[in-house]
């Protein structure tokens, strides 16, 4: 695949967001920015989101693979892996299906990664569409190092084309199925690589709906403590790829495994990392 430096490659992941994905496509389409490339890649929804699709086959590439599994976030980051592939823009922008971006996004991304040659990733902080409300998306302070920062939203990730081949070749999306690429994105770089620009400025809307891949997740369940460890591990992990940094076990991980342990107990079942 000959890659354009000139161009910046957005690509969509859609499973039955067929309801939004209409507004998800003509926002990438009236962008002011003309080098762009649409890449949507589709799970084989069930919904009408073919018909949707159809309506745009002469303006966006459309790719389409089955599901390889059971969990929401590999089949995200496979769907991402597929658009990446067939991709040819030096920049790429990230974009769920039921989200949408604002008219000048695409333009402020390139502007600022030509500004800044050594900028990595950019994230730009949503605003979250709840029905009819919109609202800011903030983000929390927090002081340990070692815990994961507040995750921005997929849809508000861009990044360079070199970025995305090192997280494949560090095997950054590999393993631990719980995890959606945008935590393991902010985690790596933000904690990690450290080059990276956060824009308080809204260019994305993220919508709070319900049917995300991990929605149906309670708070202090038995799987969101799994996916708590999970995220104590990968966090481990990433730090082991920068020898300047050295992973901590707090608090919040020893009690994390002593959680799981007594659920695992109790249940009698575990979630694989792999």
């Amino acid at each position: 695949m000959h890659i354009n430096n000139n161009k910046i490659s957005i690509l969509i992941t859609n499973y039955n967001k067929g309801k939004f994905l209409e507004k998800c496509l003509n926002s990438c389409l009236e962008q002011n920015q003309k080098n762009v490339e649409i890449i949507i890649c589709d799970n084989i929804s069930t919904d009408d989101s073919q018909v949707i699709i159809k309506k745009f086959t002469d303006k966006v590439i459309v790719k389409r693979k089955k599901k390889i599994s059971n969990f929401g976030p590999k089949n995200q980051i496979d769907l991402i892996k597929l658009g990446y592939k067939f991709s040819s823009g030096a920049v790429i922008c990230l974009l769920d299906g039921d989200d949408f971006l604002l008219k000048d996004k695409v333009k402020i991304i390139s502007n600022l990664f030509e500004r800044n040659k050594k900028i990595e990733v950019i994230y730009d902080l949503p605003l979250v569409k709840s029905d009819y409300l919109y609202k800011k998306f903030k983000l929390k302070k927090k002081f340990n190092q070692n815990i994961w920062p507040t995750i921005i939203p997929t849809s508000s990730i861009s990044l360079r084309r070199n970025f995305f081949s090192k997280c494949l070749k560090l095997g950054i999306f590999s393993n631990y199925n719980l995890l959606e690429i945008d935590f393991r994105i902010n985690v790596f770089s933000r904690n990690v690589e450290k080059k990276f620009i956060i824009l308080d400025k809204n260019l994305t809307v993220y919508r709070n709906v319900h049917g995300g891949i991990m929605d149906n997740i309670k708070k202090f369940s038995y799987i969101w403590w799994a996916k708590r460890e999970q995220a104590h591990f990968f966090m481990r992990d990433i730090y082991k790829v920068n020898q300047k940094k050295y992973f901590y076990v707090n608090a919040d991980f020893i009690f994390t495994l002593i959680m799981n342990f007594i659920l695992r107990f109790f249940y009698k079942k575990s979630l694989h990392r792999n």
